[in-house]
């Protein structure tokens, strides 16, 4: 009986330390990937996120009772599946022009930053210069 105890002590600590590792990996690559900018515009919906947004309200007023997102996100998506080009033309459409919106935002967005940030390195550089020729005239006197 000591023998399994052991036995299963060793397995336990085998198991808390290849958990740390997973972590460990999962945390390191999240440290590589970009931070999302403040005030940067939403990426747009796709074709089936806007299909998926209608059909939701559809299938609750078709189900009431229901309440489980995986029964109304499965019926949706093989929903989406069966349907032909032609009755996803609208939603592919609405997609196509909230992507052309959200690339016009994204420019001006990043035209915005840039000419913001140079406007604070060339703030910065004319306060550092004011201080030092408030310390130059300080130390002469």
């Amino acid at each position: 009986m000591k023998g399994l105890k052991a036995t299963s002590v060793a397995k336990k600590k085998l198991d808390i330390d290849s958990t740390k590792k997973r972590k460990a990996d999962v945390d390191a690559t999240k440290k590589g990937r970009a931070k999302k900018e403040s005030g940067a515009p939403k990426r747009p919906l796709t074709a089936f996120l806007l299909f998926m947004s209608d059909f939701r309200k559809n299938y609750k007023e078709n189900f009431p009772d229901n309440k489980s997102m995986a029964i109304v996100g499965k019926a949706g998506g093989e929903k989406w599946k069966a349907m032909s080009d032609s009755e996803k033309a609208p939603y592919a459409a609405k997609a196509s022009q909230l992507k052309s919106e959200y690339g016009d935002a994204m420019q001006e967005f990043k035209k915005n930053k840039s000419s913001s940030s140079e406007a604070t390195v060339s703030g910065e550089s004319e306060q550092t210069s004011e201080v030092k020729d408030n310390c130059e005239q300080e130390a002469s006197c």
